[in-house]
Order: C-alpha cells, then sequence, then structure tokens
C-alpha cells in the first residue's frame, strides 16, 4: 500500500476516528456492567454474557441462498398446529415463497394459515423521518394490507435507537421449528429469492443464508419473540414449552438488544459481538467470513493484529464481500484497507460474487452473516460486522461449535462460490484458498480491469479506496452511541 503524505494523514484520521469511537463503546458496556461482552477475558466461542447459555441437543440446517430457505419455511408453516410467528426488517405481502406456476404470494399464503392457527408479524416501523425506505408511511401500509379482512396480527416496533432498525429475521412455528437467519421476507432493495447458481436475472442478484432449528434452542428463539411481542402489542403470551432433544448439536442464541429498548432486557445484550471477538481471537488456522459490511472497529482490530503477526506462515483470512455495501451505493471499506495495510503476507484474500459470467455478468449482493473459524466455530444470523448491528440494532444469530456443521457448511459454500464439486475442495483449506481462490480471484479481477468478459462468478473485489474515505460506519456508530 503506498505510504504517500496523503495516505498517512488519512490514516491518522481514520486511526483517531475508530480509537474515539472503540472508547465510546468501551465507556459505554462499563457503564451497563457488560464490558465482558467486548472485552472477554479468554477466547472460545460461547458468549458469557448471553441471557440463553449454550443449549444441547438440537439440529441445526443450514440453507444457502433464499430458494431452498424459502421452500422449507413454507413447508414448515402449513405444518403448523398453534402458531406462526414472524419477526423482520420488512415484508412484502405480495413476495413468494416459491417461483413456480402454483405459488401464491405472501398475503393468502398467510391468511389462510390464519384461518386455522394464530399468525403474528412483528416488524420494524421503520425511521421515524423519511430519509430512506422502508418509510414508516410503507410498513403501516404493509400492516394494513396483513390485517385488513384477516385474522392476522401485525404490530411495528418503533423502539429503535436513532438510525438504527429492528434487522432480525425470524420464523418461530408452533415453538417446535425456529428459522434464524440473514433473509426476509421481502424484494426491497433486492429480491431475496434467490438460487445456489446465481443466474443473471433482473434486477440485482442475492448470496444469504439461513438456519433451521429443532430442540432446546428453538425455545429459546421463541422465547425472544415472545418477549418482545408482549411489549410492543401488549398482548400476553404463553411461555413456550420446552423443546426436548432432537439431535446432537450444542447451539448458542446470540443477540444484539440495545440498552434502554426493552423492559425484558433493561441492559440490553450484545452477546453477537462477544462470540465473534472470542472466536477471531482464538483462530489459528483460518478465518471465513461472509458478511454485508466488516466496519466494526472492534472485529478489524482482531483481524489486524491476526494479520500483522499470525498464528503460522499459512494461516489465512478469507472475505467474501458485496462490491458496495448499502445496496451497491456505498463504497465504504475502511477496515479492509487498513487490513490490507496489517498483512504481513500473503494471508489475506477479500473476493466479491457476480451473477452469470461473461459480458453481462451483474453484481450479486453479499448479504450473508456467516462466520467459520478453523473448521469449528460457526455462526449465521442478521447481525452484520459494522457498529449498527453490534451495538443498536436489534440482530439475532445462532452459535455452534461443531466440526462437522463448520466444515461441511463451508464446503457447502466454497463448492458453491468456486464452482467445484466437494471433492475437489475437500483438502487442507489454507491450500485450497492459496491454489484455488487466489488464481480466480485474481484473473477474474485482471479481466474485470482490461475490459474482458468475466469466465467466473468470483472475483478479488476492486478499488480499495483510502483510510478516510471509508469510516462511514464507523462515523455512523460514533455519532448515534452513548
Amino acid at each position: 500500500m503506498s505510504r504517500n503524505p496523503l495516505d498517512l494523514v488519512d490514516s491518522a484520521i481514520g486511526g483517531g476516528v475508530e480509537h474515539l469511537n472503540e472508547f465510546v463503546h468501551r465507556r459505554r458496556l462499563r457503564k451497563l456492567g457488560l464490558l465482558e461482552a467486548m472485552d472477554p477475558p479468554d477466547a472460545g466461542g460461547w458468549a458469557r454474557t448471553a441471557a440463553n447459555p449454550p443449549r444441547h441437543g438440537n439440529t441445526l440446517d443450514v440453507f444457502i441462498d433464499g430458494q431452498d430457505a424459502f421452500s422449507r419455511m413454507a413447508e414448515e408453516m402449513r405444518k403448523a398446529t398453534s402458531y406462526v410467528h414472524i419477526a423482520g426488517w420488512h415484508l412484502e405481502t405480495d413476495f413468494r415463497l416459491a417461483r413456480d406456476e402454483e405459488s401464491t404470494t405472501l398475503l393468502p399464503f398467510l391468511t389462510e394459515l390464519a384461518e386455522r392457527v394464530e399468525v403474528r408479524v412483528l416488524l420494524w416501523a421503520g425511521p421515524p423521518l423519511p430519509a430512506f425506505r422502508p418509510r414508516r408511511s410503507d410498513m403501516r401500509a404493509v400492516r394494513d394490507r396483513l390485517t385488513r379482512g384477516t385474522r392476522v396480527k401485525c404490530v411495528l416496533d418503533s423502539r429503535e435507537y436513532t438510525m438504527h432498525c429492528h434487522h432480525e429475521k425470524v420464523v418461530v412455528i408452533d415453538g417446535r421449528v425456529a428459522f434464524v437467519g440473514g433473509l426476509d421476507l421481502t424484494t426491497l432493495q433486492g429480491d431475496r429469492y434467490d438460487r445456489s447458481e446465481h443466474p443473471r436475472r433482473e434486477g440485482i442478484g442475492w448470496h444469504d443464508g439461513a438456519t433451521m432449528l429443532t430442540g432446546p434452542v428453538a425455545t429459546d428463539v421463541a422465547g425472544h419473540f415472545r418477549a418482545r411481542w408482549q411489549e410492543i402489542a401488549h398482548e400476553p403470551l404463553p411461555e413456550p414449552e420446552a423443546q426436548q432433544p432432537t439431535g446432537g448439536r450444542t447451539v448458542q442464541l446470540v443477540r444484539t438488544v440495545p440498552n434502554k429498548t426493552y423492559d425484558f432486557l433493561p441492559r440490553g445484550e450484545f452477546s453477537i459481538m462477544e462470540s465473534y471477538i472470542r472466536a477471531l481471537r482464538s483462530a489459528e488456522r483460518f478465518i471465513y467470513l461472509e458478511n454485508q459490511f466488516l466496519w466494526s472497529t472492534e472485529i478489524a482490530n482482531i483481524l489486524d493484529a491476526k494479520l500483522h503477526d499470525p498464528p503460522s506462515d499459512d494461516f489465512r483470512v478469507l472475505l467474501v464481500l458485496p462490491v458496495r455495501p448499502t445496496s451497491g451505493k456505498d463504497t465504504t471499506r475502511g477496515q479492509l484497507g487498513g487490513m490490507i495495510q496489517a498483512d504481513s503476507g500473503d494471508h489475506l484474500l477479500a473476493t466479491t460474487l457476480r451473477s452469470g459470467t461473461g459480458q453481462d455478468s451483474k453484481v450479486c449482493y453479499v448479504h450473508a452473516k456467516i462466520g467459520i473459524v478453523d473448521d469449528r466455530w460457526f455462526t449465521l444470523g442478521s447481525g452484520n460486522l459494522n457498529e449498527h448491528s453490534l451495538f443498536n440494532d436489534s440482530e439475532v444469530n445462532v452459535v455452534c461449535h461443531d466440526p462437522d456443521l463448520a466444515r461441511e457448511t463451508r464446503l457447502r459454500l466454497w463448492s458453491e462460490h468456486l464452482k467445484q464439486p466437494v471433492p475437489e475442495i475437500d483438502g487442507d483449506p489454507c491450500r485450497v484458498i492459496d491454489e484455488q481462490w487466489v488464481p480466480v480471484a485474481r484473473e477474474q479481477l485482471r479481466r474485470h480491469e482490461q475490459g474482458e468478459p468475466a469466465t467466473h462468478r468470483l472475483i478479488a473485489l476492486p478499488g480499495i479506496s483510502r483510510r478516510s474515505g471509508r469510516l462511514t460506519g464507523p462515523m455512523r456508530g460514533l455519532l448515534v452511541d452513548g
């Protein structure tokens, strides 16, 4: 990286803002008695500040991209015998969970369900000022369409920090099954329904993921929805029935719940951040992150340290990020620039995805929030690696310490991104990164820069800009935290 005077000034300004941002966060959590979430005394991966401990005896299925996730959600909702609960950032009544000729839109689907079971929908109310969508008028219209002439219950949650939102994506069926992930039931800013092939289509392509849970952890998800619903809808709900073990996975529900938002958790909870910090600090072989944002100072500092002084020569950090966060309109990637500068060797590769190949290939928006460390720690949910998700938006993730699950999920993701069958990439992860990820990503970037048609969906991230120009995320956190 160039070290001309302008870069040095940018670095100094950026570093100063990041230190101030971290100081504000540290002071806030210290006052709440939750500093351990930001500065845990040891590594690992489980979050000790979480209200919900790790639960044994669960099943956890991972769905990659919307097609399979939405299909399974619809299947499980049709089996409901008591209730269906949905919490999200946004929902469209004309969204379709399937795209075949016989598929119906969400409104008649939920209307029919509500004739035989309770259907409750808890959505963010939208920003208090109409600065961006979904506006509050949009959300009121969604609520009215869902409830007019139906038995569906829908309430809008306006208890948000300024410039923040309720971002979690949760579906609970009878307390028996829960879905936790990054997929909203909407096409706003991009259609979440996409396939693993990411074919070129109208609008922006979309890469995301979700989990389906059964067993004791499903009770925790049901309890989380119940707690929010009771405060916002003022409707008491029965305590979720404790689910019996259904499998062999140990899973923890981790959350971001801002303090001073709900009476059921007045100090808030910041266990998504804690679980990431513990896991990343413990990394010895590789870190694999798919995320919509990589703006968090706390996370970036750990990655910087790992890259500057890696645990071994073949240690690798592999990132899959969008070309431009915030619906393809924002180029800020300040923390990534710092990581490139900190990298003491070829330990870091940052990539993105495209839909289709050839001259007409298009952006595939990476909206996933997935982390895998050393093929032993896995997380997936709604939490981005920015200050919004780690401190001030409501978010829900699941964490699992299971080598089989972590490795299997990584291989499925890498198979999709590299367009290779699993046996071809089922080797040492660091060697696969060096021998398959790096050549493909760099060759596609070369082709892009020379105006040649894309021959692969994977590409190294282009256009890393200066540090001070890439601090929108931390600056927003600094201005609204306290």
